[in-house]
């Protein structure tokens, strides 16, 4: 707050009355009754400067005190809000470490996989050449089997007749 300006220096209320006195030694009871008022007025006037001097230091006080209250508030939670950060961030970490592992992992098998299903697909062309192959000879062997057994069928039948013929020739030669 600032000082009461007056066009003398600042002097002690108490000192300052006395001068006063002194100076208006003059008329002495009007002197000595204006010096007790002046006095009366210094002394309320100081009352009353130093009650709001007070009262401002007062005020002054509550408000640093808030103030104070207010910034350890404040610094908690900044010291909270760090542990929620560092936690997110190591929970963050190990997740996005073994998302990148998994598919470094997944991108190694895909490498792993495309010759494969190459040699898969060559695999399964051959097979199936070597099936339909394998089918035909089947069906040529079955063919040549039912050959074979007309054939047989046909020969046995010659045979049995020649057979029939050659047993007629002897029984009638046997006849003779």
């Amino acid at each position: 707050m600032k000082a009461i300006e007056t066009s003398q220096p600042t002097v002690a209320p108490a000192v300052h009355s006395r001068q006063l006195g002194t100076q208006l030694s003059g008329s002495m009871s009007f002197s000595s009754q204006m010096s007790k008022e002046d006095e009366e007025m210094s002394r309320n006037a100081l009352s009353a400067f130093r009650a709001k001097e007070e009262e401002i230091e007062k005020k002054k006080m509550e408000i640093k005190e808030r103030v104070q209250a207010q910034l350890g508030r404040v610094e908690e939670e900044t010291k909270r809000l760090a542990l929620i950060r560092e936690e997110l961030e190591g929970l963050a970490d190990p997740m996005r470490k073994e998302v990148a592992l998994v598919r470094k992992k997944v991108d190694s098998v895909n490498k792993e996989l495309k010759p494969l299903g190459l040699t898969v697909q060559k695999k399964e062309r051959e097979y199936k050449e070597a099936l339909e192959a394998f089918n035909e000879k089947n069906r040529e062997k079955v063919q040549l089997i039912t050959k074979l057994m007309e054939l047989v069928g046909e020969s046995e039948k010659m045979r049995m007749k020649k057979l029939e013929e050659l047993s007629k020739s002897i029984d009638s030669i046997h006849s003779l």
